[in-house]
């Protein structure tokens, strides 16, 4: 069996690096990457800081950034960083955003380590080692009933295809407001995904799913104690459509919402 946790500094090491790039630069020039959509002059660089370190210490593991693409050999295990997860939020002086490098086996998120550097925390987690926050254990909510729960929606669509995948986020949101205590959306699934493995809010609902975006917030959520799954219901993965998670009391209320919604717009 494959020892994650010694990759756990690495990835600690990694993080810590861009949270202080964050911290302490400007965003600097904007590169368009479609509608409405762009990077960062900063972005860019913590990739190339953030990539060297792991390529490095572990050469045997292939790399994939939200960047600049794929790097190193073919291998089982491969790095996964979003540099700054919440562009759009980091350019516009909002707080909302952080810095995700999760370590994938096949296509099964193992280990994640994200950092909120305007937030205060810093979230780690090994499969099967349970999740921590700033180095104390964390746990997902206890909320059993809907209607006290607060539940967060990822980010609308930009780009191609957006009216038609706007339209399914506006029908879950449609299904949610009425039945849940709030609605929220951040704008980050780095925060979406350590504030519900620490209890901050009790659901999320993301119906998109890039490796960068969600390796590592998965696996803290996940070892925190929440139930991910894609929209059918089956184990998340990277090659799932959505990411849908939720402590396990609500996690099937909170699938149905999603199948009634795609239901309402298909009739």
């Amino acid at each position: 069996m494959t020892d994650y946790a010694a990759q756990l500094p690495i990835a600690v090491e990694a993080v810590e690096l861009a949270s202080g790039l964050m911290r302490d630069r400007l965003p600097g020039v904007l590169t368009a990457k479609g509608d409405r959509d762009m990077a960062s002059e900063l972005d860019f660089t913590i990739e190339q800081r953030v990539r060297s370190l792991p390529q490095v210490r572990t050469p045997d593991i292939s790399f994939i950034g939200a960047e600049a693409g794929r790097a190193g050999v073919a291998s089982d295990l491969m790095w996964s960083l979003d540099p700054i997860d919440g562009t759009a939020n980091f350019v516009h002086g909002l707080p909302l955003c952080g810095v995700s490098l999760g370590l994938i086996h096949v296509d099964r998120p193992v280990l994640g380590v994200i950092a909120l550097p305007f937030l205060g925390g810093l979230y780690t987690a090994v499969d099967g080692g349970g999740a921590r926050m700033n180095g104390r254990p964390i746990v997902v909510s206890e909320t059993d009933r809907l209607r006290e729960a607060i539940v967060a929606i990822g980010d609308y669509a930009v780009g191609d295809g957006s009216e038609r995948k706007n339209a399914v986020r506006l029908a879950v949101t449609r299904q949610l407001v009425p039945r849940v205590q709030r609605v929220r959306m951040h704008g980050s699934a780095a925060v979406d995904l350590s504030w519900l493995a620490a209890g901050r809010i009790d659901a999320l609902v993301m119906l998109s799913n890039k490796p960068w975006d969600t390796a590592a917030g998965v696996v803290i959520a996940r070892e925190a104690g929440a139930r991910t799954v894609d929209r059918d219901g089956s184990p998340h993965t990277v090659n799932s459509t959505a990411t849908i998670a939720a402590n396990p009391k609500l996690i099937d209320e909170m699938l149905e919402f999603v199948h009634a919604a795609s239901a309402a717009l298909d009739a």
